[in-house]
């Protein structure tokens, strides 16, 4: 599936996207996992992101299929 970043995480990354193959019903909860060991770099910034999946916000629960969009959304500050 593909997974979309967005600001810091995009720097951090180095790209805008990532492909990553996780098996049919696995949970957003396992794709922060594997996220997190596979690009260490993010580690600290999953730990703290919301997802969306197919364009809604997804819980950790939420069960992910080969065919969805991912958007990592780190979060923001400003004022």
């Amino acid at each position: 599936m593909k997974v979309l970043l967005f600001a810091r995480a995009r720097d951090l990354a180095g790209a805008d996207t990532i492909n990553v193959d996780l098996p049919t019903g696995a949970t957003v909860a396992e794709l922060r996992r594997v996220l997190t060991s596979s690009y260490t770099k993010l580690a600290a910034l999953i730990e703290h992101s919301a997802f969306a999946v197919n364009d809604e916000f997804a819980e950790e629960n939420t069960p992910l299929f080969a065919t969805d969009v991912v958007a990592l959304l780190p979060p923001v500050s400003g004022g």
